[in-house]
């Protein structure tokens, strides 16, 4: 029998459970594309999704090119504690997940939805370029970009 939610889990009342997806793209894109780079940024666009709805992340998933397949994308779904995906936009999931058609009919499949959070990226000038740089480049020496 399917939830009221439509998850296809049993779960009792309270707000859904978000696993937000963020790209790992490496560092030397930062220029072309800085928003790809930023997985704090990305995570953040969908922290905000979630709470204007009402909803909470539960999970953060940081990929590249990840196979719609992979246990890490559906460990949490099978065991009822995430009831939806949200990306921050179409370039996010197609940099995530290697085939996001085949995710999206595997999400189709299990009852789960996705989700485009679609709101404004950050503008990046040099100065936030550059603080990304920093925090991606210096993560061992304890920097963590604040």
């Amino acid at each position: 029998m399917d939830a009221p939610d439509g998850s296809g889990h049993d779960r009792g009342p309270g707000p859904l459970r978000v696993a937000s997806i963020a790209s790992l793209t490496p560092l030397e894109e930062l220029d072309a594309d800085p928003f790809l780079v930023d997985s704090r940024s990305q995570h953040a666009m969908c922290a905000r999704w979630a709470a204007e709805r009402g909803h909470v992340v539960t999970r953060e998933l940081l990929v590249h090119a990840l196979r719609p397949d992979h246990e890490i994308l559906w460990d949490d779904v099978d065991a009822g504690l995430v009831d939806l995906f949200v990306v921050p936009c179409d370039r996010v999931l197609h940099a995530a997940i290697g085939s996001p058609d085949t995710f999206a009919k595997e999400c189709a499949r299990r009852g789960i939805r996705v989700e485009t959070a679609g709101l404004a990226e950050p503008a990046y000038d040099a100065e936030m370029k550059a603080r990304v740089h920093r925090r991606l480049s210096m993560p061992t020496a304890g920097y963590d970009g604040c």
